[in-house]
C-alpha cells in the first residue's frame, strides 16, 4: 500500500445519511396509514412547525452540555421567563396585535421576541456565574443546583403574575390558514418553520464558517487541548450559555403564541421533551438535535392522529428505539 503524498488532499469522512433519511422515511410510511393526502400534508406541516419550535428551545441545551459538560435541568426556566417577558410588550400594544396588517403585527412581535431573548440571556449570565460556576464537573450537584433554580424561577413567576393562565392570542394577520386545494396550512406554522430554519442555518454557519465556531467545536471534542492553546474557554462557555438561554427565551415566545397562553408551569412538560430531543440527537450535536426535534414532533402528531392513547408515550418509545439503534444518539459528537 502506497503512502499518501504530502500534496494529496486529505480523505473526506463519509457522510452519515441514515439519520437524515429517518424523517423522510417516516413521512412516506404514514401516507397509506393516514389515507387522506390532505390530512397527511396538514399533519406533516404541523410536525415541521412544532419541530422547529422544539429545536429552537433544545439547541442551546445540547451545545451547553456538549461544550460545558453541564446538565442544566433548569433550562425550562428560560423558556417560561421569555414567554412572560413577551406579555409585557404585547399587552400595551393590543391594538397593534389586533390590526389586520402583517407589518404592524411583526413590528410589535419582533421587539417582544428580542427583549425576551435579551432578558433570558441576562438571566443565563446570572445562572452560569452563581449556580453553574461553583459546580463545574460535578454532575450530581449540577442537577440539584439547576433543578433548585428552576423551582425558584417558577415560584417567582407565580409570585409576580399569579397562578392564572395569561392569554397570548396570535396576531390577526397570523390567524387562519393558506388554502392549497384541499390542504389548509396554518399561517403561524409557516412563520415558525421559517424562523426555525433560519436559526438552524445561522448556527451551522457560525459553527462551521467562523473562528468562534471552530473553537466551540474543538471545545466539544477536547476542551483541555483548546485551553492548552491559550484560548479562554471559560469566556466561550459563558457566551454559549447565554446564547442557549436566549434561544430558549425565543422558543418560549413562539411556543406561547402556538398555544396562545402563558403560565408559570409551562416549562415542566417542555423540559422533559427537550431532554428527549437532545438525547435522541446526540449530546452536543446541532444537526442531531434538528433531526431529533422533527422526529419527536412527527411521532407526536402522527401518533395522536392514528392512535391517540399512544401519543402519551410516543416520545419515550421513539427515544428507546433510537437508543437501541444508536446508543449515543443519531450524531453524537462527545463521548461524555
Amino acid at each position: 500500500m502506497s503512502d499518501i503524498a504530502a500534496t494529496d488532499p486529505l480523505p473526506k469522512p463519509k457522510r452519515d445519511l441514515a439519520p437524515i433519511l429517518l424523517p423522510v422515511a417516516l413521512a412516506v410510511l404514514m401516507i397509506p396509514l393516514i389515507g387522506s393526502t390532505s390530512s397527511w400534508l396538514t399533519l406533516t406541516v404541523a410536525s415541521l412547525a412544532m419541530g422547529m419550535m422544539i429545536f429552537i428551545m433544545a439547541s442551546g441545551l445540547t451545545l451547553v452540555f456538549g461544550l460545558m459538560d453541564v446538565l442544566n435541568f433548569g433550562h425550562g426556566a428560560f423558556i417560561a421567563v421569555g414567554a412572560y417577558v413577551a406579555t409585557l410588550v404585547l399587552a400595551p400594544f393590543a391594538a397593534s396585535i389586533q390590526a389586520d396588517s402583517l407589518w404592524m403585527n411583526l413590528a410589535v412581535l419582533a421587539p417582544a421576541a428580542l427583549l425576551s431573548m435579551a432578558v433570558s440571556g441576562a438571566l443565563g449570565l446570572v445562572v452560569e456565574r452563581v449556580l453553574i460556576l461553583p459546580v463545574y464537573g460535578q454532575h450530581l450537584k449540577q442537577i440539584l443546583m439547576t433543578t433548585g433554580g428552576l423551582i425558584v424561577a417558577e415560584q417567582t413567576l407565580y409570585a409576580l403574575w399569579g397562578p392564572q393562565i395569561i392569554p397570548m392570542p396570535l396576531p390577526t394577520s397570523l390567524r387562519g390558514s393558506f388554502i392549497l386545494g384541499d390542504v389548509a396550512i396554518a399561517k403561524y406554522r409557516v412563520l415558525a418553520m421559517l424562523i426555525g430554519l433560519a436559526i438552524f442555518i445561522a448556527i451551522q454557519l457560525v459553527l462551521n464558517r467562523s473562528k468562534v465556531g471552530l473553537l466551540i467545536r474543538a471545545g466539544v471534542e477536547n476542551r483541555e487541548m483548546v485551553e492548552a492553546l491559550g484560548y479562554r474557554i471559560r469566556r466561550l462557555f459563558l457566551g454559549v450559555f447565554m446564547t442557549g438561554s436566549a434561544l430558549a427565551g425565543l422558543g418560549g415566545v413562539m411556543w406561547a403564541l402556538y398555544r396562545e397562553q402563558v403560565h408559570a408551569s409551562m416549562s415542566d412538560d417542555l423540559t422533559v421533551l427537550i431532554f428527549i430531543v437532545v438525547i435522541i440527537g446526540g449530546l452536543g450535536s446541532i444537526g442531531g438535535c434538528f433531526i431529533g426535534a422533527i422526529l419527536v414532533a412527527m411521532v407526536a402528531n402522527y401518533g395522536g392522529f392514528l392512535v391517540p392513547k399512544l401519543a402519551l408515550v410516543s416520545n419515550i418509545l421513539l427515544m428507546v428505539a433510537i437508543l437501541m439503534w444508536r446508543p449515543r444518539g443519531l450524531y453524537a459528537v462527545t463521548s461524555r
